[in-house]
C-alpha cells in the first residue's frame, strides 16, 4: 500500500526539510518489511486568493482536481480524531488489510483545510489540539508514519 502526503505549500531547505526526509526516509527502509509504503510527498501551491476562505477552496479544489477518484483520504484537522500512535498503527494495518492501494494524507497550507475537503476525506485525523505550522506537521506525520511502521514491525523504537 503506497502513501502519499499531499501539502500545500513547499517545504523549504532547512532542518524541517532534512528531518522530513530522514523519517520518510526511514520508514520507506522499514516499511517494505510490512508491505506499506514508499511515501511521496506532492507540494501544490498556495492560493494567491484574497480572503481565507477563498484561499482554503482554491487550495481544496486543487488538490481534489488531482485526485477525482480519491483513494482513502485522511485530512490533517485539528478538530479531526486524535489517535494513539498504537491506534494510527491500527489504522495502518487495516486499511492495507482491506487492500487499499494507497493512502492520501493531506496537509492544508497556512489558513487551513476548505469544509469541502475535509467533508470528503474517509478520517479527519489531529496531531493534536494545537495548530501546528504546515511544515512542521509534516515533520511529525511522518514521524508518527515511521512509529506506527516500527510497532507494526516489533521494533523497539516505540515504547509504551
Amino acid at each position: 500500500m503506497r502513501l502519499t502526503i499531499d501539502a500545500v505549500g513547499r517545504l523549504k531547505a532547512g532542518p524541517l526539510r532534512e528531518l522530513f526526509k530522514t523519517y520518510c526516509g526511514r520508514f520507506d527502509a522499514l516499511g517494505r518489511n510490512i508491505h506499506v509504503g514508499p511515501i511521496a510527498l506532492r507540494e501544490f501551491r498556495e492560493s494567491k486568493a484574497r480572503s481565507p476562505a477563498s484561499r482554503r477552496e482554491e487550495e481544496a479544489a486543487h488538490l481534489l482536481e488531482k485526485r477525482p477518484n480519491s483513494p482513502y483520504l485522511i485530512v490533517l484537522d485539528e478538530a479531526g480524531d486524535a489517535l494513539t500512535s498504537r491506534e494510527f498503527a491500527s489504522l495502518l494495518v487495516k486499511r492495507r488489510d482491506a487492500g487499499d492501494a494507497e493512502l492520501v494524507f493531506v496537509v492544508g497550507g497556512a489558513d487551513g483545510v476548505a469544509r469541502s475537503l475535509a467533508d470528503r476525506a474517509n478520517l479527519r485525523l489531529a496531531l493534536g489540539p494545537m495548530t501546528l505550522s504546515h511544515g512542521l506537521a509534516r515533520v511529525v506525520l511522518a514521524e508518527q508514519l515511521y512509529r506506527a511502521a516500527t510497532i507494526i514491525a516489533g521494533h523497539p523504537y516505540h515504547r509504551d
